[in-house]
């Protein structure tokens, strides 16, 4: 299965996206040494990965709140499951995961769905950082926990209205 693979200078920091002939398949942080290494791998014109930029532009801008990529992730049905789960959190509200695991139907998963959450490949379109520590406290982001900080405050500001970027 050959897979493109291109970058995008989000407001957040850099993206790596990788896509299948029909699937988004990865959309990772990552840092400028690797756009170096990867030399000309990258093909920015594959039709999943412009559509991926556009909406992630829509979704910096405030004008998009839902993504509509096609997506795909290897997992167990247990992961899918939780990815799913993700998805349904909406735009500008968190959940603990404890919540997630009590979603998924058992809270005593609670442990097995952070691991899963943070085996996510798919970053902000697949929003693992609307979830949060029972006591409220940021925890856990493959991105960091400023990236996690910054991409909740958008999401609130968006979510009330605010129009003014800070």
């Amino acid at each position: 299965m050959d897979i493109a693979t291109s970058y995008y200078a989000s407001p957040v920091g850099l993206l790596r996206l990788r896509a299948t002939v029909s699937y988004l398949c990865e959309l990772h942080f990552c840092d400028a040494e690797e756009t170096s290494a990867a030399g000309g791998a990258q093909q920015p014109e594959h039709p999943v990965l412009l559509e991926t930029v556009n909406q992630l532009m829509a979704y910096f801008s405030g004008q998009r709140r839902v993504f509509d990529i096609p997506l795909c992730q290897q997992g167990t049905v247990f992961q899918q499951s939780v990815w799913s789960a993700l998805l349904e959190i909406p735009f500008g509200k968190t959940i603990s995961y404890q919540t997630l695991a009590k979603r998924l139907g058992d809270p005593k998963c609670i442990r097995a769905a952070a691991s899963t959450n943070g085996k996510n490949n798919i970053a902000i379109i697949v929003p693992c950082h609307r979830v949060i520590g029972s006591n409220g406290s940021l925890v856990g982001f493959g991105g960091g926990l400023p990236k996690k900080r910054w991409l909740l405050e958008h999401e609130r500001k968006w979510a009330l209205g605010v129009q003014t970027l800070f």
